[in-house]
């Protein structure tokens, strides 16, 4: 039975972590191996902090952490990071990403069928990233390979760099969807980024739990958990959603569908 969701007329997705590749890992492997290639060792935690943003961004964000920022200045005679120092992050980070990108397109569980019940009741997909046209040149054709195929999709290459948390993403599905209505939009992240990107265009915004880049948990990892370590995991994620201005939260996706329906 096809449900009415007559409050909206779109859902527009983040793609790693949100809709594809659980736990957000690509990214953040790609990330590790060229500060190391580089001389610093960066955590986990701090690949994750910036993540949703624009790649190059991202760096950038990372090198100005106090923690990177000295250990950069200790292995490169004393000098603090530069926009070069940027720049010689990315040329290392891009070809680890773009090796690595194949492996982690799958659709994530739920996405698929919560895809296929929107579409059944007359919304629309589109999908924001920070990811660049050459990296979504390679995982686009694979996760519709896998049954997810968005209606449109758009990187920060097509808005002049200006990615997340600018709205402008969002504004380029509204226009190629033919939509007028920012109140009748949902933005759907696993990030703060991607929380701050839909408030900034006038969304109604939800982040996801389980699989997002700030639960940071693969799904071997989240499924050895015992309930109470589940219901932790999703409980601190959920605060830094609300935190960040989530206006809802889900910890799958089966459930948004549902969710959408209920709000009139």
């Amino acid at each position: 039975m096809t449900i009415a969701i007559p409050g909206f007329d779109a859902v527009i997705f983040d793609w790693a972590g949100t809709t594809i590749d659980y736990g957000c890992f690509a990214p953040v492997r790609a990330l590790l191996e060229a500060f190391s290639d580089c001389g610093v060792e960066a955590t986990v935690e701090e690949a994750r902090q910036p993540m949703g943003l624009l790649k190059h961004n991202h760096i950038e964000a990372m090198l100005h952490m106090e923690r990177i920022a000295g250990a950069w200045a200790a292995t490169h005679g004393g000098a603090a990071p530069t926009a070069a120092s940027v720049d010689e992050v990315y040329r290392r980070f891009e070809p680890q990403l773009i090796d690595m990108l194949p492996r982690y397109a799958t659709p994530k569980p739920g996405v698929t069928d919560a895809v296929a019940e929107l579409r059944a009741a007359g919304l629309k997909i589109g999908s924001t990233t920070g990811y660049t046209d050459t990296m979504m040149a390679i995982v686009a054709p694979q996760a519709a390979s896998e049954g997810y195929r968005p209606d449109f999709m758009i990187t920060p290459d097509g808005v002049d760099g200006h990615g997340r948390p600018a709205p402008y993403m969002i504004f380029a599905n509204m226009r190629a969807l033919g939509l007028t209505d920012v109140r009748r939009v949902v933005k759907v992240g696993d990030t703060v980024s991607d929380i701050k990107e839909g408030k900034h265009a006038g969304c109604y915004t939800i982040g996801v739990t389980e699989g997002s880049s700030l639960m940071g948990l693969g799904i071997a990892e989240f499924k050895a958990l015992d309930e109470a370590g589940k219901a932790a995991a999703r409980r601190r994620t959920r605060d830094a959603f609300a935190e960040a201005g989530a206006d809802a939260v889900i910890d799958t996706m089966a459930e948004l569908p549902a969710l959408l329906a209920r709000l009139v």
